[in-house]
């Protein structure tokens, strides 16, 4: 029990990879809710909850993050990764809690030049449906003066839900299965470990920084040709990978070409530094193939 209510945190979308990671840091003060348990599209529903509960910070995982299908469900998209994320910034407004709201760095579409890691003050150019759905909900969390939006890149994490997989899982599936794959290799970012980011997360709810945005990722920056060789090499899998452009990919979504976030914010505040983007890739498959 806390000053507020029953529970110091709720965590919504808490069946996927990063939620599900929150609620196993945050232990017994946490009250992890999926969607099906909690549809945050539900403002009377979420009302009640919230109120019921009355935890000091709200946590949303929630998103709709199938990139390519939000374009021919664009309205889904939006209920979703902006107008729920409207409810859950005036509920929490209402109760004095903080809500988290995590982001992308989708929200930058265009590339600076010459290339540099973007700050939080720099301007969004967010292309396609999901990216501006992630920035509308950005937007709509500032609506509760007590917000934080932390914005991550290319998570990989265990989940709870059987059917959710992620790059490095995808990679080492086909790298068993195949003698080669292809692999785009003209967009650059920082993939970022689920279990890392959850550790940060947590730090900042209970550290009660100041509001604003906080870039959260693994440090350095790659390419996801890069990243499925590096994959490959620490789980001893012996597959080529072949480089192909975004062109030949033929996504129906478009990706950023370069979305490298700068974390020196974050790391301001001394909260758990961030590794590099190889030791946290490196970790999490020793740990998830029980190799050494």
């Amino acid at each position: 029990m806390n000053a507020h209510g029953d529970c110091e945190y709720v965590v919504t979308g808490a069946k996927g990879q990063l939620g599900s990671e929150m609620c196993r840091i945050l232990g017994q003060s946490c009250r992890g809710q999926g969607f099906a348990e909690l549809d945050i599209c539900d403002k009377q529903l979420v009302t009640g909850y919230l109120h019921r509960h009355k935890p000091r910070v709200v946590i949303n995982c929630a998103a709709y993050t199938a990139v390519d299908q939000a374009e021919d469900f664009a309205d889904q998209c939006q209920r979703v990764n902006a107008v729920a994320v409207g409810h859950l910034a005036e509920i929490t407004a209402e109760i004095g809690a903080t809500l988290i709201q995590v982001s992308t760095d989708y929200v930058f579409g265009n590339p600076p030049n010459p290339p540099h890691p973007f700050t939080e003050e720099t301007p969004t150019s967010p292309v396609g449906v999901y990216a501006q759905t992630k920035l509308e909900g950005e937007q709509q969390a500032a609506k509760n003066p007590k917000h934080m939006v932390v914005r991550t890149c290319g998570l990989y994490g265990q989940s709870e839900r059987p059917s959710s997989g992620n790059f490095v899982t995808t990679m080492i599936r086909l790298g068993r299965e195949r003698d080669f794959v292809s692999v785009v290799n003209d967009q650059h970012c920082t993939p970022t470990s689920v279990k890392e980011l959850a550790r940060a997360i947590a730090f900042l709810a209970d550290s009660s920084p100041a509001p604003g945005i906080y870039h959260v990722v693994n440090q350095g920056e790659t390419t996801w040709f890069e990243m499925a060789k590096e994959t490959f090499r620490i789980a001893k899998i012996d597959c080529e990978v072949k480089p192909i452009t975004s062109d030949e990919f033929g996504a129906k979504a478009p990706r950023p070409p370069y979305s490298v976030l700068n974390a020196d914010k974050y790391h301001a505040l001394d909260g758990p530094r961030m590794s590099t983007w190889q030791d946290a890739l490196t970790s999490y498959i020793r740990e998830t193939l029980k190799i050494e």
